[in-house]
């Protein structure tokens, strides 16, 4: 399971890559063709994977619920961060993985609930909630890099 940590780590990087050099208004612009902005994928990328591991599993996600509330799936952006904001999020970003990791192998997440997903997978338990999460990062961080492109 270490190579699935690893790969939500480095996911995560590249996320945090694509963000260097963009004000907050491009962040938050929606280019014609999408629905959503970085801002919004960045968060909702903190926001699923808390839910799809930690809410799943019965325990209480690590960031606050307003951010649940506003970026969880089937969400759209209403608003735009401040500055501060932001960097919070960036911050749940890349300091999350890690103490999923540590969770793990403390053996927490014991009583997964079922979910079947928009792709049409069951997630059934942590073993395959981990790896699923990463792919979903991917479709993100796509997004992210084609949105990139028309800023």
């Amino acid at each position: 399971m270490n190579v699935q940590f690893d790969i939500l780590k480095k996911s995560r990087e590249l996320v945090l890559k694509e963000l260097e050099g963009l004000t907050l208004e491009q962040i938050h612009k929606i280019p014609e063709g999408f629905k959503n902005n970085i801002a919004w994928n960045v968060a909702h990328l903190v926001v699923t994977q808390q839910l799809l591991h930690y809410k799943l599993s019965g325990l209480t996600p690590l960031c606050p619920d307003h951010l649940i509330d506003g970026y969880r799936k089937g969400t759209a952006p209403e608003k735009n961060f401040t500055a501060e904001e932001f960097d919070e999020v960036k911050e749940l970003l890349i300091g999350l993985p890690d103490t999923l990791q540590e969770d793990f192998e403390a053996g927490i997440f014991e009583n997964y609930q079922k979910y079947p997903t928009s792709t049409g997978f069951e997630l059934s338990d942590m073993e395959n909630a981990i790896p699923f999460n990463n792919f979903h990062e991917g479709i993100h961080y796509g997004i992210i890099r084609a949105i990139k492109k028309f800023l």
